[in-house]
This record gives structure tokens, sequence and C-alpha cells, in this order.
């Protein structure tokens, strides 16, 4: 599978992650997608090992195939349902990374997520990185962004974006400490968190 909002996005998120990921270790991708994403990353950083993973068994064959043409710390992708914790790796990671699920998911898929966070990271300092649009109390929001919100609440009303509060209050009570805000092309953020 090929995904165009990956090719687009691949070079401003490769840049804040070499700047704020960790030199050498594991980190987990949630929510891959097609893998397009693993592949590239787990390319220009080579000290981490990347494992990525999805639920969707479509996703995972894709991830399975661009990893034909990796590098060799791109790890096979596993399944993981951030609302079945079954499906949780019994592993520790020095970094996650996870974009645009939060808003393409109930909520619960969100409390899984930073739920797993909590468990998988190192502690302390382990890294989370979620990339997406985000509604701020603080910011207007693009009219672009609105209207992707209208669209995928008429999808499924439990989806759309989310408000970067509420996301920031529920990784507090993971024991996440949110430290950056990275405004990214076509109105989406970075917003990175830290293990405490």
């Amino acid at each position: 599978m090929t995904s165009p909002s990956s090719a687009r996005n691949t070079t401003p998120i490769l840049k804040v992650l070499k700047a704020h990921m960790p030199a050498m270790g594991p980190v987990l991708e949630v929510a891959c997608g097609s893998g397009e994403h693993a592949l590239a990353f787990s390319r220009a950083m080579p000290g981490l090992a990347w494992t990525p993973s999805d639920p969707d068994a479509a996703a995972l064959a894709s991830a399975e195939a661009w990893r034909a043409d990796g590098p060799p710390n791109l790890e096979a992708p596993i399944r993981l349902d951030v609302t079945e914790e079954t499906t949780w790796p019994d592993a520790t990671f020095k970094a996650l990374y996870c974009a645009n699920m939060i808003h393409i998911s109930p909520w619960s898929a969100t409390e899984g997520l930073l739920r797993l966070a909590g468990r998988v990271l190192l502690n302390p300092g382990g890294l989370l990185a979620l990339y997406g649009p985000y509604l701020e109390a603080d910011a207007a929001t693009a009219a672009s962004n609105l209207a992707f919100d209208e669209s995928l609440k008429a999808r499924d009303p439990a989806w759309g974006l989310r408000s970067r509060e509420d996301v920031v209050d529920v990784a507090r009570d993971q024991g996440l400490a949110y430290t950056l805000r990275v405004p990214m092309p076509a109105n989406n953020l970075m917003l990175l968190f830290r293990r405490v």
C-alpha cells in the first residue's frame, strides 16, 4: 500500500524526530498504516530498532512488503490494537511514535495509546511523539481542519479532531509529561511527551 500523505509528511516529521529521538535503542510505531514511515525512518536513523505495528492485517502485510527493501534495523511488524491490552508487547521501548491515528479512531483508542505509552516507555525519559491535527483552546483552528473534523464525524461519529488539552491531561495521568509542541505543515502538530 502507498499513502500520498505519508509521502508528503515524511521529511518534516523526520526532521523533528531526528532532533528528539534517542541515538540508539528500540522504537515502537503504533498504527503504522502502509509502513512507509517505518521504512523511511529506520533508514534515516540506523541506530534505532524500529518496530511497526497495526491492528489491521492488510496494513501489516503492506508494512512487511516495504520491509523487504528495508535496512536491518527495521523489525518485523506486529499486530497491536491499543484498545486490547492482550496485544500489547511485553517489552520496553526508548520511544513510541504514532501518526494520524488519534482523530481516525474513537477516544478509547487515544486512552489506550497513552496507557500503552505509560506502560512500555523507558522510565524515566522515554519519548512519545504524536503527529496529526488537533483542536487547541489557545489557537484558532484552520478552516480546513474544521472541515476535516466535520467530514470525519460524518464518516463515524466517534471520530474527529481531539483537543490537545484533553490528550495532555490523559497523558499526565499515565506519567507522561508534555514537553513540546511543534507546528507542522498542513495545519498538523507534533506533540512530544516524556515518561517521568
